[in-house]
């Protein structure tokens, strides 16, 4: 089983709700456990409410959601201008002697570090085409209700990931 979404959508607050909704509704149709659709869930929207902050009013971000068997694949994609690498939160609570905890990211950050808690992968790539902008990559691997349809589905191209989509391996650099 494999399923695939991508959405461009509005610099909008309303916009956030909307994937939110069609990414929580495909995972419970799908019998995904409500304890793993709520972490993806508030993921999405911090990755989602990053764009909001920091691209161009104006533009359209993407948002691209896979699901397999195994896993859940979310990727968020402006045209803004970026942001501080998100391990530089980090460094700066090590370098205070502190490791990155809720208490002591600053506010702006914490959506980062929910994203990583939440999270089983979180990667954050500066895109230089055919946009600039910055993607999010969220990958949660996927726990299942009993008798849930998704985990009985089989797989239809085995081994193979929802990852990224192909066209977006030019032009991403790790940040």
């Amino acid at each position: 089983m494999e399923i695939k979404v991508s959405l461009s959508l509005p610099h909008d607050e309303i916009s956030i709700p909307v994937i939110r909704r069609i990414c929580t509704q495909s995972l419970k149709v799908l019998g995904v456990n409500k304890e793993c659709i709520d972490d993806v869930e508030i993921a999405l929207t911090e990755a989602c409410d990053n764009v909001l902050l920091h691209a161009h009013a104006g533009d359209e971000y993407e948002v691209f959601v896979g699901v397999d068997n195994e896993v859940a694949v979310i990727e968020v994609s402006d045209r803004g201008d970026g942001f501080d690498s998100a391990d530089e939160l980090d460094r700066t609570a090590r370098q205070n002697g502190d490791s990155p905890r809720p208490d002591n990211v600053p506010e702006q950050g914490r959506g980062i570090f929910l994203m990583r808690a939440l999270m089983d992968r979180v990667q954050f790539h500066q895109v230089d085409s055919p946009h600039r902008g910055t993607r999010v990559h969220l990958e949660k691997t996927l726990t299942w209700e009993e008798s849930a349809p998704g985990a009985r589905l089989s797989r239809a191209r085995t081994g193979l990931r929802p990852a990224s989509r192909p066209e977006v391996a030019e032009g991403i650099h790790p940040v």
